[in-house]
C-alpha cells in the first residue's frame, strides 16, 4: 500500500493543539505528527491501550483513531511496533470482558478484520475508556449505519493521473473489434431500466432487436440477459454472461430466450453447439428450481451443451477462507501445516463486499474477488514472463478493495455508482497506481503476440499465497523488504540504464553517419564502431 501523506489538515479540535502532551509513560507525542494522515483525514481521538500482540504478548501503546484509520504506535522503548489499519478493513468490533473481569488484560475490545488480522486491545475499566473507543470505532468503521460519508468521499488526495479515464466502454469494445457484422452495441440500458445491475452499454447479437432483449429479460433472473463480455480477436469465439433462466418446478420454457441463444450460436459458423458453463454444482441448480430458478435443459435448448463447474456457493467459500485465516493467524504450526492447509479446501476452490455497513452480515459477503486475484497470482507464478504487473500490484488492489480510500470498489453496480456520482466525488485507485507504474511492473515481462497460456490446475501445482495470507506473521515480516521485490527494482533500474545507454549509442552512431565523408586512410575507418555490454 502506498505510504500516506503526512500533511496536516487541521479540521478537528484535537489537531489544533500545537503543544506537545506528555503521556503517562513520559513519552512526548506531538498530536499533529504522531499519525500519518491523508489530505481530508482528521484525527478523532487517541487513547492509551495495551495491544495484545498474538506474536510478542502485551505491548503498551497509544492508539489514534481518524476518520480513515486506526493507528497504533508502541510506547515501549524496546518495541518499534506500528499498526496501520484502514477502518474499512474492520468487519466486526466486540467488547471483551465485563465489569467483574479480574484477569490481566481481560477487559477491552476484539476487532476482526477482512485482511486476515484479528486485533485485541486491553483498556482500563475506569473512565468509560472502552465505551468511548467502542462507540467511536463503530461510528467511523461503519459510517453508513450512522449517516456518515465513506472516507472516499472526504479524501482530498491529488494525483497527476486521473484514474477514472482508464476505462471507457466504447473504446474497450472498439479495441476488441466491436461492433461488427455479428455484434452490435445497444443503449437499451442507458437509464438502467432493463437491468439495474448491468452497465449502460451492452453488446448483443446484431440480429436481436431491443424488443427481443426485453422479452428475453423476463425469463432471466434479475433481467440479466446474455450479453457479450469478450471476443477472440481471430476466430471470433465469444464469452457471454447471464443469470439463470426462470424455469421453476414446472419446467417453464420461453421461446424468445431459446431463439436468442440460438442466434448467439449462429454468430460463429465454426461451432455446431453452444457450450453453457453453469458455475454451480448440479445439485444446487436443481434445488434452485424450487425458488423459481433453474438451468437450460436439453429439451428446450437443443443446440446447446450444459456443463456444471461444481463451484460451491458463497457460504462454503467463506467458511473455507475462515479456516485459512485460522491456520495462518496468529501462528503457523509448521508440524501440521500441510494437513491444516489441506483441510481448508481453499486451494481446491481456486481450481459481496459490504463497505461501511455493520448490518452487512457475513452471510452476504463472499471472497469471490479475492479468489479471482488469487487465481491471477497462481497464473503469474506459473508464467512469470507473461504478466506486465507484479505481485505488489495484486496486493495493492486487495488492500484497497476494503480500505474505502478510493471510490473504485464502492457499491455493487454501475447504476449505484452513477447515482452517488462516484467518479466526480472520489479518487480512483488507478490514479494511485498509474502515478507510480514502475513500482508495479514485472521486470521479467516479455511481450508475446497470440501466446495462449495453459495453466496447470492440479493441487500439486498450486501454492498458498504466503506474501498475502501470512504477511502479518513476524517470521514473514522479518524477510522484508521482500528480496524478490528488491531484485525487481534492481532489474528495472538496470534495464532502464541499458536502454538509455543503447539510445545514446544509437544517437551517436546516427550523428556519425550523417557527418560529411572524409578521405579515410583505410577502408576500416569507414565503418562505425558501436559497442554495447549486451
Amino acid at each position: 500500500m502506498a505510504s500516506a501523506s503526512t500533511s496536516k489538515y487541521n479540521s478537528h479540535s484535537l489537531e489544533n493543539e500545537s503543544i506537545k502532551r506528555s503521556s503517562r509513560d513520559g513519552v512526548n507525542q506531538d498530536l499533529t505528527e504522531a499519525v500519518p494522515r491523508l489530505p481530508g483525514e482528521t484525527l478523532i481521538t487517541d487513547k492509551e491501550v495495551i495491544y495484545i500482540c498474538p506474536f510478542n504478548g502485551p505491548i503498551k501503546g497509544r492508539v489514534y483513531i481518524t476518520n480513515y484509520r486506526l493507528y497504533l504506535r508502541s510506547l515501549e522503548t524496546d518495541s518499534a511496533l506500528i499498526l496501520d489499519v484502514p477502518l474499512g478493513v474492520i468487519s466486526r468490533i466486540e467488547k471483551m470482558g465485563g465489569a467483574t473481569s479480574r484477569g490481566e488484560n481481560s477487559y477491552g475490545l476484539d476487532i476482526t478484520c477482512k485482511d486476515m488480522r484479528n486485533l485485541r486491545f486491553a483498556l482500563k475499566q475506569e473512565g468509560h475508556s472502552r465505551r468511548d473507543m467502542f462507540e467511536i470505532l463503530t461510528r467511523y468503521a461503519f459510517p453508513l449505519a450512522h449517516s456518515l460519508p465513506l472516507f472516499a468521499f472526504l479524501n482530498e488526495e491529488k494525483f497527476n493521473v486521473d484514474g477514472w479515464t482508464v476505462y471507457n466502454p466504447v473504446e474497450e469494445y472498439r479495441r476488441q473489434g466491436l461492433p461488427n457484422h455479428h455484434w452490435r452495441i445497444t443503449f437499451i440500458n442507458k437509464c438502467y431500466e432493463l437491468c439495474d445491475t448491468y452497465p449502460a452499454l451492452l453488446v448483443v447479437p446484431y440480429r436481436a432487436s431491443d424488443d427481443d432483449l426485453r422479452r428475453v429479460a423476463t425469463f432471466r433472473s434479475r433481467n440479466r440477459i446474455p450479453v457479450l463480455s469478450w471476443i477472440h480477436p481471430e476466430n471470433k469465439t465469444v464469452i457471454v454472461r447471464c443469470s439463470q433462466p426462470l424455469v421453476g418446478m414446472s419446467g417453464k420454457r420461453n421461446k424468445d430466450d431459446e431463439k436468442y441463444l440460438d442466434v448467439i450460436r449462429e454468430t460463429n459458423k465454426q461451432i455446431s453447439k453452444l457450450t453453457i458453463y453453469d458455475a454451480r454444482p448440479s445439485v444446487n441448480a436443481v434445488a434452485n428450481k424450487a425458488t423459481g430458478g433453474g438451468y437450460e435443459s436439453d429439451d428446450a435448448y437443443h443446440n446447446a451443451e450444459l456443463f456444471f463447474l461444481d463451484i460451491h456457493n458463497i457460504h462454503v467459500m467463506r467458511e473455507s477462507l475462515k479456516k485459512v485465516k485460522d491456520i495462518v493467524y496468529p501462528n503457523v504450526e509448521e508440524s501440521h501445516w500441510l494437513s491444516s492447509l489441506e483441510s481448508t479446501h481453499w486451494l481446491e476452490h481456486i481450481k459481496r463486499i459490504g463497505h461501511g455497513d455493520k448490518n452487512h452480515t457475513d452471510a452476504d459477503r463472499s471472497p469471490i474477488f479475492l479468489q479471482f486475484i488469487d487465481c491471477v497470482w497462481q497464473m503469474s507464478k506459473q508464467f512469470p514472463t507473461a504478466f506486465e504487473f507484479n505481485e505488489q500490484f495484486l496486493i495493492t488492489i486487495l488492500d484497497h478493495l476494503y480500505s474505502c480510500r478510493f471510490g473504485t470498489f464502492l457499491f455493487n453496480c454501475e447504476s449505484a455508482r452513477e447515482r452517488q456520482k462516484v467518479t466526480e466525488r472520489t479518487v480512483s485507485l488507478w490514479s494511485l497506481i498509474n502515478s507510480n507504474k514502475e513500482k508495479f511492473k514485472n521486470p521479467f515481462y516479455t511481450k508475446e503476440i497470440n501466446r495462449v497460456l495453459y495453466p496447470v490446475a492440479s493441487m500439486r501445482h498450486l501454492e498458498l499465497w504466503v506474501n498475502y495470507y501470512i504477511r502479518w506473521n513476524p517470521r514473514i515480516k522479518q524477510q522484508q523488504p521482500n528480496p524478490v521485490e528488491q531484485r525487481y527494482m534492481e532489474l528495472l533500474a538496470l534495464r532502464d540504464e541499458y536502454i538509455k545507454r543503447l539510445e545514446e549509442l544509437q544517437l551517436a552512431n546516427s550523428a556519425k553517419l550523417s557527418d560529411p565523408p572524409t578521405s579515410p586512410s583505410s577502408p576500416s575507418q569507414m565503418m562505425p564502431h558501436v559497442q554495447t555490454h549486451f
